[in-house]
């Protein structure tokens, strides 16, 4: 595009910025509820919670209090919510059984969230890392991660979470071939309504600190993941990744983490056109706190700002633990 103007002074980009009323007439970005969906953890037990000390403001929840937050949730217009479990170091194995048992902490709390807001989407996660006793998120044999067998292991948990009831699966594990497996697994099953928001562009970042705590894998983790999360210098291998996934069957697609990759949200939006999505992930939205916190920043300001520049950037949605904050600022 190419902006054709008068010269001054019969152009003055000033007049469009003098009242609020203006600005809102000509504003090209804008954010409402719908465009978010919220990240929650929770844990085993009844009617409790606990802080995440390195994410402020962020608790563990019960599976009971999970179901009242999304009837919150709901009725502030957020559309999804994404469930995450924490096990504790001492219920993790080699083997990850849990992981596609019917009745762990993360498919009873799909159930009752649909119970509870049946219109509610509720989104899950699929990778091994919250059942590993290595923290990692696939199968880990003789120091390395291993590929097909994780798939094998995924694909099981991907069935488990759609028989819950999921209407989301978002597989975060960034192994070779699991769109395409659990794809196959899921027409096969029955389960063709149900969609993937995959992880297609996920980056070996160190910005996920305080999510492994929330999910107890910070403890538990042997090793980093840099043999299957991207590199931080690679761009055009996330649009190969992304082309991937959207090959094998992938409905939408999500560049994590998402404020110190916008560019490749850009790119992603422009390239492919289909709905994009990225992740405030942890560290993100705790140094948003951690400078609020100490007066350094407005923090509902930088919030909603950051929250901005998802959409700015090309994103359809953002997954952002500010979205019950952001969506009472937005409906006033």
């Amino acid at each position: 595009m190419t902006p054709i103007n008068a010269r001054f002074p019969s152009y003055r980009p000033r007049r469009l910025r003098r009242s609020a009323a203006l600005r809102d007439m000509v504003r090209e970005t804008t954010l409402t509820p719908a465009d978010f969906i919220w990240p929650v953890f929770v844990m085993d037990g009844e009617d409790g919670e606990e802080a995440i000390p390195s994410m402020p403001g962020v608790s563990r929840l019960t599976v009971d209090r999970v179901a009242k937050a999304a009837v919150e949730a709901h009725a502030l217009g957020i559309p999804a919510i994404c469930i995450f479990p924490y096990t504790p170091l001492s219920a993790r194995t080699a083997d990850c059984a849990m992981a596609w048992d019917m009745d762990n902490i993360a498919n009873r709390a799909i159930r009752a969230v649909k119970a509870a807001v049946p219109g509610m989407a509720v989104m899950t996660d699929i990778a091994l890392d919250p059942y590993n006793i290595d923290g990692q998120d696939g199968f880990v044999e003789d120091g390395y991660v291993v590929n097909d067998r994780t798939v094998e292991a995924l694909v099981k948990m991907a069935l488990a979470q759609a028989e819950s009831g999921a209407d989301i699966l978002g597989p975060s594990d960034m192994m070779d071939g699991r769109i395409g497996a659990m794809r196959q697994a899921l027409e096969s099953e029955g389960h063709q309504h149900v969609a993937i928001l995959s992880y297609s562009a996920k980056y070996a970042s160190a910005f996920y600190g305080p999510f492994r705590d929330a999910v107890g894998a910070s403890a538990a983790l042997k090793g980093d993941k840099t043999t299957y999360q991207i590199d931080p210098g690679n761009g055009d291998e996330a649009l190969r990744m992304i082309a991937r996934d959207l090959d094998e069957g992938a409905d939408m697609v999500m560049v994590k983490p998402g404020m110190a990759y916008l560019d490749i949200c850009h790119r992603v939006k422009a390239e492919f056109g289909v709905p994009t999505f990225a992740y405030q992930v942890s560290g993100e939205y705790a140094m948003l706190q951690a400078a609020a916190a100490n007066g350094w920043l407005d923090g509902k300001k930088v919030m909603m700002e950051s929250l901005l520049a998802f959409k700015r950037a090309g994103c359809d949605g953002i997954l952002t633990y500010f979205a019950p904050e952001a969506s009472r600022l937005l409906q006033g």
